[in-house]
């Protein structure tokens, strides 16, 4: 059984600490770093298969290290905050992290939905195909999103909304639908946070994000995706 591995990252000792007793009790193989240069160093050196980030460091802050890691990675990342603002979780979601746990959280919590990211991010691809929308092809056996034969870098997250939304053309989803799809569970903020998503997808993936071409917003419901079509 290959085991998945985890980078916590925080600069308190005692957190860190409960968080790795847990995850290696899940089975996970656990790295650890306490400031944002280690972190970039643990990603790079170990190669993850996820990242538990706290946003509030010295130094480099959780913001700084997710933007530098989007630049070239696609690593799951959960944030881990400690304060409740809506607008904290808002910028974490549009740098490109998949989740976030406000503190206090139950350990238990972190583990399982880290699992839940692997489980979308692992799961075998039953039919190999690609979903064509415009100019866009979204590659499920590659798990990638090519404009124009160009990949577009996309967080698992962010894959996981298209990837829905293609799969059923023209069906339109709210955003509660779009959250318990994606993440299993409903959330106090589940509207904002899908809206964040959307955001960051048209950004990277339409020419004009102002006047999107793929991802549809229907007004007063939720969003669909326009018409595409399917190559075995």
């Amino acid at each position: 059984m290959v085991q998945n591995s985890v980078l916590l990252v925080d600069d308190d000792d005692k957190l860190l600490k409960l968080l790795k007793i847990y995850f290696e009790k899940d089975g996970f193989i656990v790295y650890t770093a306490s400031d944002g240069i280690e972190a970039l160093m643990a990603v790079r050196e170990h190669k993850p298969d996820i990242m538990v980030l706290d946003l509030m460091m010295p130094g480099i802050d959780g913001w700084e290290v997710c933007r530098r890691l989007r630049k070239d990675n696609d690593i799951p990342i959960i944030m881990l905050t400690a304060r409740d603002e809506e607008s904290d979780r808002l910028v974490g979601l549009e740098i490109g992290a998949d989740d976030y746990v406000t503190k206090p959280f139950s350990p238990k919590e972190v583990v399982a939905r880290a699992k839940a990211i692997l489980r979308r991010t692992n799961r075998a691809v039953l039919q190999k195909e690609a979903i064509k929308v415009g100019r866009l092809t979204i590659d499920l056996d590659s798990y990638q999103i090519r404009r124009d034969g160009e990949i577009m870098e996309v967080t698992p997250t962010e894959f996981k909304i298209v990837e829905l939304l293609a799969t059923s053309p023209g069906k339109v989803y709210s955003r509660l639908q779009i959250a318990e799809q994606i993440h299993g569970y409903t959330f106090e903020g589940y509207e904002r946070t899908i809206d964040a998503h959307i955001k960051n997808i048209r950004r990277k993936l339409e020419v004009n994000p102002k006047e999107p071409e793929y991802i549809l917003t229907v007004y007063g419901m939720g969003y669909k995706i326009a018409g595409v079509n399917k190559d075995e």
